[in-house]
């Protein structure tokens, strides 16, 4: 049987992407993106919750990310999920579940419009990089 593994976020980016290259030379860019959703609750009250979501951008999206995002810029993401873990500082093992980002999209005004977006509905597509070109065997740099 097959199986999907597919998320799909419009969120704005928590901090600007921070990249960093593996020992091949390859990019890898990393980020936070929130989501948020509202409702009411049984006493009519408005509540709000938001969500974090870790993203890695590899290649030539990771460079073009970490040239046009900005913290607090609203973004379209496209990826698998994908669970790892690591050992910290102290040598304790430490988990975490990130995005692997195969579409990207700018949303909001122009890329030099470093708000929150504006209401122009201008769309600035990066270019997609196609999954062969992302190598599960890179060395990750953090």
């Amino acid at each position: 049987m097959a199986s999907v593994n597919k998320a799909i976020l419009i969120g704005n980016l928590g901090r600007d992407p921070e990249i960093r290259y593996t020992p091949s030379g390859q990019a890898v860019a990393s980020f936070t993106i929130a989501t948020s959703e509202k409702w009411r609750d049984k006493d009519g009250q408005m509540q709000e919750r938001t969500d974090w979501h870790n993203i890695v951008c590899w290649g030539r999206q990771a460079e073009l990310a970490n040239q046009y995002l900005k913290k607090g810029r609203p973004v379209y993401i496209e990826g698998r999920i994908q669970n790892r873990s690591y050992d910290d500082k102290e040598g304790n093992k430490k988990y975490i579940s990130e995005i692997v980002v195969q579409r990207l999209q700018f949303l909001g005004g122009r890329p030099e419009d470093t708000g929150t977006g504006g209401a122009t509905g201008n769309h600035q597509e990066l270019p997609e990089i196609p999954p062969d070109t992302i190598s599960e065997d890179d060395d990750l740099p953090f």
